[in-house]
């Protein structure tokens, strides 16, 4: 599955989409930041006041999601904090996996064309199986690091300068900084945050016990389907991450029962009010780091 450079009228693509969105938004700017809902995390974006939303379906050449939990629109407008503040924000209410078909560059096609637009960082969420012994369904974990182990890349393929550098560092992928700034949030709520390494397969299946031992062996705290190609993609683009998982289920061979998409769906629901307010209480400091980063 190849990177951008497949599709010769990628970035006319990526800019067509892009003035779609402007053109959505009339005379209100775009907000510099931005944050990825995964399965079941979506009602943070019901939250955001004076909102702008725009069905994936209906900007160009953007693809559609297909999953439950996944309502398929991006959100543009304020997200209050529990302080009173307003951060401006563009929340995608859903997103797109490997596993439905879609190729890793036309999973990472938003997120490019958000970042062509001028978001200068991401938040990016999604629901977890749990690896580390330690973590039980519920928590919260900030991503430190990730193993990609779907043999997949969103830069696979040709290579086009205007997307960034052919061979992007990811030795410091997820923000220190913006990842602190989690850490601080968390403890003034009294919100116990774990924090690990997050591991993406391809699925839809999960994982096998087999497959989980070795997980853990290779140093994964908790698996998932999503977020990695995201990642790399804004890594490219100079565009600054922070991950957050939600722990929805122990993986298999852990839990003592089948594994199902519902569970994954009702831990989210059980777990969303903890999870909002964190995401809105870290927003506008990580509005004050891009905009300080942007000033230097």
């Amino acid at each position: 599955m190849g990177g951008g450079g497949r599709d010769p009228n990628l970035i006319e693509r990526l800019d067509l989409a892009g003035e779609f969105i402007r053109l959505r938004l009339g005379d209100r700017p775009l907000p510099r930041l931005a944050v990825v809902l995964g399965s079941g995390l979506g009602k943070l974006a019901d939250l955001i006041q004076d909102p702008v939303a725009i069905p994936y379906h209906e900007v160009p050449h953007f693809p559609v999601s297909t999953v439950e939990g996944h309502a398929g629109r991006l959100v543009i407008g304020d997200l209050p904090a529990p302080s009173g503040e307003r951060t401006p924000i563009v929340a995608f209410q859903g997103r797109f996996h490997l596993y439905e078909g879609y190729p890793a560059h036309q999973v990472v096609f938003p997120i490019r064309c958000l970042g062509r637009l001028g978001v200068r960082a991401f938040v990016i969420t999604n629901a977890a199986g749990g690896i580390n012994p330690g973590f039980q369904p519920g928590d919260l974990m900030v991503i430190s690091d990730h193993l990609n182990l779907t043999g997949q890349n969103p830069l696979m393929g040709s290579h086009d300068d205007r997307l960034g550098p052919r061979f992007p560092d990811m030795s410091a992928a997820y923000d220190e900084e913006l990842r602190g700034l989690l850490r601080g949030c968390a403890g003034d709520l009294g919100l116990r945050l774990q924090e690990g390494v997050y591991c993406v397969l391809s699925g839809p299946s999960y994982e096998t016990p087999a497959e989980v031992r070795m997980l853990h062996r290779l140093g994964a705290d908790a698996c998932g389907m999503s977020t990695i190609p995201e990642v790399v993609a804004c890594r490219q683009m100079g565009v600054r991450v922070l991950g957050i998982s939600l722990i929805s289920n122990l993986a298999a061979g852990i839990a003592r029962h089948p594994l199902t998409h519902a569970e994954v769906i009702e831990t989210a629901q059980r777990v969303a009010e903890d999870f909002t307010r964190l995401v809105a209480a870290v927003t506008p400091r990580l509005a004050a780091a891009v905009a300080r980063e942007e000033g230097a």
